[in-house]
């Protein structure tokens, strides 16, 4: 008798192709069974990438753990470019045996995926520090001075204090050996951890003062220079979360 598509279906969740009832299943000729196999097979081919990408990223890491490093935190930031809100930068120091399928620069996941590895990061984590610079510092220091600022407010969070910091394309004025990475984020599993939660966070905020001023809808642009978000500036002004020293803002004040 014939093991039902269910039954079938469960069993792929624990076999392998090594195991004898699984040419027993490849056999079934049942488009049902078929198309079952087919995903299963889809699942273990995107599993196997993305572990071959986890290791990729876990380079820089590694030659540290394999030095004695074992206190490695990733530092990334979010929101240099947009004309409203802070920019937010975060620091995670990940376990050596940390493991978070399809982690990656936050530009380039869904926002969903990105809020699945910030709970995932949150539960993982050893620890995460978060620094945040308002529009109004930015003003005053320039976003470069801001971003960085924010880094160190982020790494001064973190306990236990880290070994070596892991940094996406900034130095930081901190007693720490460090390293600077031309597009960390996508090269590091620390900094891509640190990228996903600085872009979380800065988006909540967002989203807040998307709740708090309507009219802008920075719950939409996250405060970067749609048209939709320049003819807002145009018709209704400027907030106090706006960066006036940034163009075309300063020329709308």
């Amino acid at each position: 008798m014939k093991r039902t598509v269910k039954e079938i279906e469960q069993l792929l969740l624990t076999l392998d192709e090594t195991h004898p009832l699984f040419q027993e299943i490849a056999c079934d000729e049942r488009k049902s069974v078929q198309k079952l196999l087919a995903r299963w097979r889809k699942q273990k081919e995107n599993a196997e990438k993305e572990r071959v990408q986890w290791e990729q990223m876990s380079q820089y890491e590694q030659s540290l753990y394999t030095k004695g490093i074992t206190s490695i935190a990733g530092i990334d930031e979010a929101g240099r470019g947009p004309l409203a809100g802070p920019v937010v930068a975060a620091a995670v120091i990940l376990p050596q045996d940390a493991y978070l399928p399809g982690l990656n620069d936050s530009k380039k996941l869904s926002e969903a995926k990105r809020e699945t590895l910030f709970t995932q990061i949150q539960a993982t984590a050893i620890s995460i520090g978060v620094g945040i610079v308002s529009a109004k510092e930015i003003d005053e220091l320039n976003i470069y001075q801001a971003a960085k600022k924010a880094m160190v407010q982020a790494v001064e969070q973190l306990t236990p204090k880290p070994e070596y910091l892991l940094i996406d394309a900034m130095e930081l004025p901190l007693a720490i050996p460090q390293q600077s990475l031309i597009k960390g984020d996508a090269n590091s599993v620390s900094i891509a951890a640190a990228s996903v939660v600085a872009k979380v966070t800065r988006d909540t905020i967002m989203k807040q003062l998307g709740a708090q001023y309507p009219q802008y809808g920075f719950e939409k642009h996250m405060g970067y220079g749609t048209e939709y978000h320049l003819q807002a500036i145009r018709t209704y002004g400027v907030t106090e979360h706006h960066r006036r020293s940034f163009s075309p803002v300063r020329e709308l004040v």
